[in-house]
């Protein structure tokens, strides 16, 4: 009878254990599940959407972005990588535009990145913030900017308009733009070799490079290109291959 009593508290005993150890699995599952892209940013203007080169608007004071791999309200980190800069916002509706940018974002977020619109390379990963924290401050955002515009004129001093220019005019020269565009990366040589000859037969370029990493990662790319120009049309000239994991790397 004994070991009948014994036998039963260790079945409840082990299944709660189970439990736990179940739920703490979860959590931790769900804690890995991110998302990150390195490239460059477009900023929304009309002219896109008319030109149907983005098929949504997106509000040039909101803290949305437009990002095809991540759903609506996803809440992500935009982080200039020139300046180290970062500023919270959601993703918006699902939107098209152009393959060659990771996202496209609202006026208000390249002002306060200070991006540079000749070098515009963005992080965005997601991030487990609460999303009231995220409206709130758009909707501080608009508060401040109607106090702003019924403020009066008189008083006002524009003693320092030389110094923005000069500022403005500093922030938007790129030093050491240099980049590359990372096809692939590939366990053995003969694939990376097998990629370029593919690329060759396919998309008829023979400027495609191959960079040993390590003995065990042999990488496939184009470049460095030193300015955005020359880079974007390298990125339309490889798109047709449609590869999804292609990353634009500054070196």
């Amino acid at each position: 009878m004994n070991y009948k009593i014994y036998f039963l508290l260790f079945l409840f005993l082990f299944s709660c254990t189970t439990n736990n150890i179940t739920k703490k699995d979860t959590s931790v599952v769900e804690h890995i599940d991110t998302f990150s892209a390195k490239g460059f940013t477009l900023v929304f203007k009309d002219h896109l959407k008319k030109r149907k080169i983005v098929s949504k608007k997106l509000d040039d004071r909101s803290l949305l972005i437009f990002q095809k791999n991540l759903k609506k309200d996803t809440s992500v980190k935009i982080t200039n990588l020139i300046n180290n800069k970062s500023i919270l916002a959601k993703v918006g509706l699902n939107s098209k535009y152009p393959n060659f940018y990771n996202s496209v974002i609202s006026q208000r977020i390249f002002d306060e990145l200070e991006l540079n619109q000749d070098e515009p390379y963005v992080e965005i990963s997601t991030v487990s913030v609460n999303s009231t924290f995220v409206a709130k401050k758009a909707v501080m955002y608009d508060e401040e900017k109607e106090v702003a515009d019924k403020a009066p004129v008189d008083g006002i001093s524009i003693s320092d308009l030389s110094i923005n220019k000069k500022k403005i005019k500093k922030k938007n020269e790129v030093e050491n733009f240099s980049y590359i565009i990372k096809l692939a990366d590939f366990y053995y040589e003969n694939s990376a070799k097998l990629m370029q000859k593919r690329i060759k037969d396919e998309l008829s370029l023979n400027n495609s490079r191959i960079i040993k990493i390590s003995n065990t990662n042999y990488r496939v790319y184009f470049g460095p290109y030193d300015n955005l120009k020359s880079l974007k049309k390298a990125f339309d000239d490889i798109n047709p291959l449609n590869f999804e994991n292609i990353e634009i790397i500054k070196l």
